[in-house]
């Protein structure tokens, strides 16, 4: 029906509720020139002293509702207003005798161009944390009041073009139902938020605001997906009829919470979550993850303002192995360099940089930056079971050379009487086709291999997934996919090593089908999605399904794929 509107379900839940629309703060400001400079300095100061008072405010009712962990992302926004890049360009500014309003505009827009233009999903969220700063910070050198969402009063499902970490912070779960936003992704701070919150929540509609108005009824099924406005009598029904059906279904999986993962037949695979900071363990723990399968490293130097140290990379991995309670940690190793930019570290112009100089390629060509972390990471290993990959490998030499540096820094460690763990497993993720069609030979030299099918699909797609308009070749079914998935699993079942996949095929029911037949070792996703998972598999044959799996590769396209599934294994 033409009531509906159709995003991405960010944390799932079904509720029905009045919208409440948030008003945007007006920061479009017009430049300036001849201002007196030093009254702009202090207009800039001014408004940088009061920004940290707002931040320190808001992370203590983030501690509050979240906890210290997720509360954590306000001392990052701190991070950026004491940036003294930030101060030093927009002081730059000020003294061509700009405004201090558009200055600080300026230069903010600049960063988060660059946090825009990454591939990386997880670090293209986080321009929305420059961003949250940009308003909050602009808005005190102007004067204009700040929403707060923290007088909501009845319970509503709010709606916004975005919605910042500050803001979806201050959000009262009692009130606030659910949100609804035109932008974002899954991995925005307030998708994260919302799923630590357990606040129903669906991004990237694009026009919610658009077509429902403030106080108009809402039905938010972030199962599906999809947002119906001012709903007919047959849509309530249906909508309460499926909200029962999934309080049902929560409290069932919550029986599989410290259980294994083993299928009818007797078949055990391990379930792990995909992180990207220290932070995110608290819903690890909670959601019975049997692991991380997924550590992306690259938080700590983007939420820095130079390379971070031996000592303060030791500290972080320490946490996480540490947490884990010797449950497997998967560490992907710098992944940075062309689509993801860092201010301090300058990269080459490239004309394709997602298939330029990044991930291994750079760490390689940087062995200084390279060796810091594998000493850190070496000298976590101790605290847990620690496993170490490398990202973007697309030769065997590059997994030798990488793999004996790790070999020159332990035996360096143990030189200067270090202890480094003896039992780490080295393995790769398998991102390029050329890796994934030679999986046989890896095979022989890895430990493990971690498919990561969000690249994967799109180098051998060749589709951008960030372009809407071959966004329809992003395909996890089709049968090209499948095929390569499966030789790589096979290779490992050959070898005698394991298999997993980090991608966000990993929790997707019909994928998670599909992958249990060709028989897949580990599955690692987000971490709300591990107990619908486990529950799913524990439902599964795995034995039956395998008798399925030559039949499905056969098949010609990824509609045909889903279909077959759908009519005879569900």
């Amino acid at each position: 029906m033409n009531n509906i509107i159709s995003g991405i379900g960010a944390s799932t839940g079904i509720v029905i509720a009045n919208a409440y629309k948030l008003e945007e703060i007006n920061i479009d400001v017009k430049k300036q020139e001849g201002c007196i400079i030093e009254d702009e300095i202090a207009k800039f100061e001014n408004a940088i002293t009061k920004t940290l008072t707002q931040l320190d405010a808001i992370k203590i009712i983030a501690s509050t509702k979240l906890g210290e962990e997720e509360a954590s992302v306000f001392e990052a926004h701190k991070t950026i207003v004491l940036d003294p890049e930030l101060h030093s360009q927009v002081k730059s500014k000020i003294n061509e005798g700009i405004n201090a309003s558009f200055a600080s505009k300026e230069v903010t827009d600049s960063f988060v161009l660059i946090f825009e233009n990454m591939e990386d999903e997880y670090f293209k969220a986080r321009a929305a944390d420059i961003k949250d700063v940009r308003k909050r910070l602009i808005a005190n050198i102007i004067g204009a009041k700040i929403p707060d969402l923290t007088t909501i009063q009845e319970e509503v499902i709010v709606i916004a073009d975005d919605l910042t970490p500050s803001e979806t912070s201050q959000l009262n779960k009692n009130y606030t139902l659910g949100f609804v936003t035109n932008i974002g992704g899954r991995t925005s701070h307030a998708a994260i938020m919302a799923r630590s919150m357990e606040i129903p929540a669906i991004v990237g509609t694009r026009k919610i605001l658009d077509i429902a108005k403030d106080g108009d009824l809402l039905i938010l099924n972030a199962i599906t997906g999809d947002v119906t406005v001012n709903p007919t009598e047959e849509q309530l029904v249906e909508a309460r009829d499926a909200l029962a059906r999934f309080e049902a279904e929560k409290k069932i999986q919550l029986e599989f919470l410290n259980k294994e993962t083993i299928s009818v037949d007797g078949y055990k695979v391990e379930l792990a979550a995909n992180i990207g900071t220290p932070n995110d363990l608290e819903g690890v723990i909670a959601n019975g993850s049997e692991g991380v399968g997924l550590y992306r490293t690259e938080f700590l130097y983007m939420d820095s303002t130079e390379l971070p140290s031996e000592e303060i990379q030791f500290e972080a991995y320490k946490k996480v192995i540490q947490s884990m309670n010797g449950k497997p940690v998967v560490v992907r190793t710098l992944d940075i360099g062309g689509d993801k930019e860092l201010p301090y570290l300058k990269f080459p112009e490239e004309m394709n940089p997602f298939l330029g100089y990044r991930a291994v390629r750079m760490c390689l060509d940087r062995k200084d930056i390279f060796r810091t972390q594998l000493r850190a990471l070496l000298r976590a290993s101790v605290y847990g079971d620690l496993r170490i990959m490398f990202p973007m490998i697309a030769t065997l030499e590059e997994f030798r050379e990488a793999k004996s540096l790790i070999y020159e820094e332990r035996e360096n460690l143990i030189a200067e009487g270090i202890n480094v763990s003896e039992t780490i497993q080295i393995g790769i993720m398998v991102e390029i086709p050329s890796t994934a069609i030679m999986a046989d030979t890896f095979a022989k030299e890895v430990d493990f291999f971690s498919i990561g099918t969000n690249d994967l699909i799109q180098y051998t797609m060749a589709c951008d997934r960030m372009s809407e308009k071959v966004s329809y070749l992003y395909q996890p079914y089709n049968p090209a996919i499948l095929r390569m998935v499966k030789s790589v699993v096979d290779a490992a079942n050959k070898h005698n090593i394991w298999a997993g996949m980090c991608g966000e095929m990993a929790s997707d029911p019909i994928a998670i089908i599909i992958l249990l037949g060709m028989g897949l070792h580990e599955f690692s996703m987000s971490p709300s999605a591990i107990l619908p998972s486990r529950m799913q598999i524990s439902n599964l044959n795995k034995k039956e399904i395998a008798k399925h799996i030559d039949i499905i590769l056969d098949l010609s396209t990824a509609d045909e794929v889903q279909s077959y599934v759908e009519k005879n294994l569900l």
